[in-house]
């Protein structure tokens, strides 16, 4: 009798994280296992993105040194544009797992189809502002004008990927909402395969062709991302339910939703700008110092971006969590959804943070074979052990919040964090006080503490209503 009462109980999660759940009673473990099953493939998805970027950077690094330091300042501009308008599409992410607490599930085709527009518009108007306006910021920032010249280049290139980009972006985000992430992801390691390629062939020069460095690796990107759009938009048009989910059919002229789904995106948008452009600010601060220290810290950042994609992976997640239970009206759903994911984020950034610590020196030799960029690398690397816990917690935290529909507190907290006190503290630190990169480092450490005890606050303080 026991054993069949045990086959009759439903199972949630797959692989080791599938367990029996009584969902009557058992709702900690329910969500847990929904966390995980969503996250595991949306963190292989965010880590395939950031692949896609450690490729480039060590097949560029291995390379030339020099040439690493134009692709990392070419890539710097493109990459805050890119940030913020990812963060314009999160709307689509929140307002289909809204729908679906709702029951709206038929409706949910609108959100992508409005989210598809304005992903190609963002991604056309911000590739011809980079195209024109990114080599005239370069130039303007006190450079060497070799470096600024050869980091021209390809920041160009890198400025014509942006549209197929966001576009499979704005697809990724809806089938994650539909608790699908698994294309995306299939998807993701199916354009890094071809960027692993393409960089092989037109960064060294193979084959007769000519040595292209950081060029050859912004073209190799666009390739990924051409792939990556086709890809994804292919199989949202095969899927069975697609019709059933409004895909094929025109978005009804509801004002206040497409209103609500593009406040979602100002608030996430203006939050990643913010954050993404307080970042590549800590590139000039380091192009000041000279070369190899824009060396360094292109491997530092890379490393450190390649380990956000974890927790960012879990913020999506947790998002989702928090969207339908907000769309629900669940206070209980709200709150559980959101405590879950910042516990697994903390606990990711701390095993993250345990590996990282003692490999630091191996890892930079992954990157380069320059011996004093080796060692301000790995020396930068250990410090940044002190910031992956509260780095990764404050995104998942913002993400929550935003699902629940706090749209710009979020954003406050991130421009008085990174904009406020990790650019001026990292300059600080940097240049007057000597530190170097160790400097820059300190920086984000600061913010990072400082984002996360304030977003921790915003959410325990709506914990209370809904």
């Amino acid at each position: 009798m026991a054993r069949d009462a045990a086959a009759a109980t439903p199972r949630t999660g797959r692989g080791l994280f599938a367990f029996r759940r009584n969902p009557q009673n058992d709702p900690i473990r329910n969500d847990l296992g929904e966390l995980l099953r969503l996250a595991g493939p949306v963190v292989l998805a965010r880590l395939g993105i950031m692949t896609m970027g450690l490729t480039d950077a060590i097949v560029v690094g291995r390379f030339s040194a020099v040439q690493l330091s134009y692709h990392a300042l070419g890539w710097a501009p493109t990459s805050v544009v890119l940030t913020m308008a990812v963060g314009l599409l999160i709307g689509v992410q929140v307002m289909t797992a809204r729908y679906i607490g709702e029951g709206r599930r038929a409706d949910t085709g609108a959100v992508l189809r409005r989210g598809l527009v304005y992903a190609f518009w963002i991604g056309m108007v911000s590739a011809l502002a980079i195209f024109f306006l990114g080599p005239l910021f370069l130039h303007a920032l006190g450079l060497e004008k070799d470096l600024a010249d050869g980091a021209t280049h390809a920041l160009r290139v890198f400025a014509w990927s942006l549209p197929t980009y966001l576009v499979s972006v704005a697809a990724t985000f809806y089938l994650e909402a539909l608790s699908k992430p698994q294309p995306g992801m299939w998807a993701m390691w199916g354009a890094n395969a071809a960027n692993l390629v393409l960089n092989l062939l037109l960064v060294p020069g193979v084959f007769g062709l000519p040595a292209m460095g950081a060029v050859g690796a912004a073209w190799a990107t666009f390739g990924a991302r051409l792939v990556l759009m086709i890809w994804i938009l292919a199989y949202i048009a095969r899927m069975p339910e697609a019709r059933a989910l409004g895909v094929f059919r025109k978005p009804v002229n509801d004002k206040a939703d497409a209103v609500a789904q593009r406040k979602v995106g100002y608030g996430a948008g203006a939050s990643y700008f913010v954050e993404a452009g307080a970042f590549a600010g800590m590139n000039i601060v380091a192009g000041w110092l000279g070369e190899l220290a824009v060396a360094g810290w292109a491997i530092v950042l890379n490393v450190a971006a390649v380990i956000f994609m974890a927790p960012l992976g879990l913020a999506t997640a947790t998002a989702v969590l928090v969207g339908r239970a907000y769309g629900a009206r669940d206070r209980g759903g709200v709150v559980r959804g959101g405590v879950l994911g910042f516990g697994v984020a903390a606990v990711v950034g701390l095993v993250v943070a345990l590996i990282v610590w003692p490999t630091a020196p191996l890892i930079a030799r992954v990157y380069t074979t320059d011996p004093a960029v080796i060692a301000m690398t790995a020396a930068a690397l250990v410090l940044c052990c002190l910031f992956f816990v509260a780095d990764g917690v404050q995104v998942v935290v913002a993400q929550a919040l935003r699902a629940r529909g706090d749209i710009w507190v979020p954003t406050a907290t991130h421009v008085l964090s990174y904009a406020v006190v990790m650019g001026p503290l990292g300059w600080w630190l940097a240049h007057p006080m000597g530190m170097s990169l160790d400097g820059i480092v300190w920086g984000v450490i600061v913010a990072s503490l400082m984002s996360a005890g304030l977003l921790l606050g915003r959410f325990a303080m709506l914990a209370r209503s809904l």
